[in-house]
């Protein structure tokens, strides 16, 4: 059974999922979200796979229906594999995922849970796979994918289950 939306989505559909979702409403506010996704998408020092990872992570976190079932375009083209996303779980530490993409996870995990439990050797392995810039960026794309998540499961109305869906990333 779906969940009741505790807010309807706007009558308009414009192909974009962020605005026409419930989020649409409020397009002086929805706007510098969809663009800081666009960035997050369009303009990474990190490979479209590993934020796509990023974001799973998040989605799975908040439980948001809608972001676990969607694939982006430029994250399958950059390699990512239903096999990546089923790793993408507690106990990906001991999956066959790759350094980076572990540590990604675990990066994402201190974000979303607490981030002040990022430990000294956790901030050391960090910077010896990515750049200041790229961290920052992950960081960054962290706050797009969490905000409209955490909007979306808040607000209310997803179908508890959807199939894996491939879109394009944000122009």
């Amino acid at each position: 059974m779906a969940a009741v939306a505790r807010v309807q989505a706007p009558q308009g559909q414009t192909g974009d999922p962020i605005r026409d979702s419930a989020l649409g409403l409020v397009p002086e506010t929805v706007d510098p979200i969809a663009r800081l996704n666009r960035h997050a998408w369009r303009s990474s020092p990190v490979r479209a796979s590993l934020l796509e990872i990023v974001r799973l992570r998040n989605a799975r976190t908040v439980n948001c229906q809608f972001c676990k079932s969607v694939r982006y375009d430029l994250a399958r083209r950059d390699g990512l594999t239903e096999s990546k996303v089923d790793q993408i779980r507690d106990g990906y530490e001991q999956s066959a995922l790759a350094d980076d993409e572990k540590l990604a996870l675990a990066f994402a995990d201190a974000y979303l849970h607490d981030p002040k439990t990022i430990s000294a050797e956790l901030a050391a392995r960090l910077k010896q796979h990515f750049t200041p810039a790229q961290l920052a960026h992950l960081a960054i794309a962290l706050i797009a994918f969490n905000a409209t998540s955490r909007c979306a499961v808040s607000i209310g109305g997803m179908p508890d289950n959807l199939p894996v869906m491939e879109i394009t990333a944000p122009e």
